[in-house]
């Protein structure tokens, strides 16, 4: 078994990130092109124009933006603009000082900060034009949130990746969603996790990190009043006596707090997964208020904190980057698997997890980034940790019922089919009229 290629799967599909991983994709994308504009001459931005796919739109139209009062990607594309540092990443709005986060927002203000629909194929794409002074910068971000295929100064391109077929070239430590989707399977994940991991020695900084900076941000949720406060609320309902403080519930309120302080812009990171901090803070809260509420030692807890992750990723990588349906669908899916392995299942047990939540939550539709992002989240966790109390005891969704099939692996194919063709009546009955005859899983 190939255990570095699990170790590079990890860190290449999970990285720190602060605020709605969209408008800070957007954020980086205007700070290559400002960095760009400033070689080039410029001085003073004047203008910022953004061109984004229908997708990254959607997600970043709502969201917080970190540490202000701002929502949205034109105030996003300002703040990286004018003072945005691209080595930063997925958190350069953390380090833009006070005074250029307003001299960015009277931009926007004074209207100097347009938002056009780019008509292009790729689900995740965003370009940046900055001007000033006669003189220009730009860049292009594809595929992947921190993939710059472009940039260039006064129309002179310094940097080229357009015409290269994989978002991974020249990075060798990328790697592609077809790499993923080849490598992973549910067996080969449950293998890796259980047998051949060794969480305490193992390089898996990332996945410690995920648990110890997540818990952060959830608890920084629960601290403060944040977007719809879903984690609070619940947290006070049991306090009422309105709900049972129970696993799920836990489970819902570490999800779910994590979600309202990152959509609200909390100044705090989060350890994404696939691109989406709240995919991450899904796929790892649950299994960890699970362990804690079952005293889990350390060791078993981050084997379950990595098949949940690793589940969400191997979804991830067929269903989209950016894609029509819920997110949280997939990372729930992922905790899932991981609450069932707390529970005592096995592999069959996860398989019947997994059936399960494709049988019930399949469909759930993304409408954009914003508060109620948590809502769905603690909607999704609910329905985790009710497919994984059912699969430990063998009982599952049966392959004669809607999309699910016999095989799990062709489930969660059929799952990916529906985020990349849609969820209209025709695509879902080719999917349930040409399954595939039963195999043993």
């Amino acid at each position: 078994m190939d255990k570095q290629m699990f170790v590079r799967i990890l860190n290449s599909e999970m990285e720190l990130a602060t605020g709605c991983t969209e408008p800070g994709a957007v954020a980086l994308t205007a700070a290559e092109a400002g960095a760009a504009l400033r070689k080039a001459g410029g001085t003073r931005v004047e203008a910022v124009t953004v061109r984004a796919s229908i997708n990254i739109i959607k997600n970043a139209m709502s969201a917080g933006i970190p540490g202000t009062s701002y929502q949205g990607m034109d105030y996003a594309a300002a703040i990286g603009a004018v003072g945005g540092d691209p080595v930063h990443l997925l958190e350069v709005m953390n380090y833009v000082p006070r005074e250029q986060m307003e001299e960015a927002a009277a931009l926007v203000k004074a209207g100097k900060v347009k938002v056009e629909v780019a008509q292009v194929p790729q689900k995740l794409y965003i370009e940046v034009l900055v001007t000033s002074d006669g003189h220009t910068g730009r860049a292009v971000v594809r595929d992947l949130h921190t993939n710059v295929v472009l940039v260039e100064q006064d129309g002179v391109a310094t940097l080229d990746k357009q015409h290269t077929d994989s978002a991974a070239a020249g990075d060798s430590d990328v790697v592609t969603p077809e790499q993923i989707a080849e490598f992973l399977t549910v067996r080969f994940i449950w293998d890796y996790c259980t047998e051949e991991l060794d969480p305490l020695h193992d390089p898996i900084d990332i996945i410690r990190s995920a648990v110890q900076v997540n818990t952060t941000i959830s608890d920084e949720g629960l601290a403060k009043e944040y977007g719809l406060a879903i984690g609070r609320n619940l947290e006070l309902n049991c306090r009422k006596g309105l709900m049972t403080r129970d696993l799920t519930t836990n489970a819902m309120v570490a999800a779910s707090a994590g979600a309202d302080a990152r959509m609200a812009g909390a100044p705090v990171s989060v350890v994404a997964n696939s691109g989406s901090g709240n995919q991450g803070i899904t796929a790892t809260m649950p299994v960890v208020a699970t362990a804690r509420w079952l005293d889990i030692d350390e060791e078993k807890m981050l084997r379950a904190v990595t098949l949940s992750n690793l589940i969400a990723i191997r979804i991830k990588a067929k269903f989209g980057r950016l894609s029509n349906l819920c997110g949280a669908t997939v990372a729930a899916t992922g905790a899932a698997c991981g609450i069932a392995y707390l529970l005592g299942g096995g592999y069959h047990e996860v398989c019947c997890t997994i059936q399960n939540m494709v049988g019930n939550i399949t469909g759930m539709v993304c409408d954009g980034a914003k508060a109620d992002c948590a809502l769905k989240i603690s909607t999704c966790v609910n329905a985790a940790c009710q497919a994984a109390a059912m699969g430990v005891r063998g009982v599952r969704v049966q392959s004669t019922d809607g999309i699910v099939e016999h095989n799990v692996e062709y489930t969660l194919d059929n799952f990916a089919t529906l985020s990349t063709h849609g969820t209209s009546d025709s695509v879902i009955l080719d999917l349930m009229l040409n399954k595939h005859l039963p195999e043993t899983e």
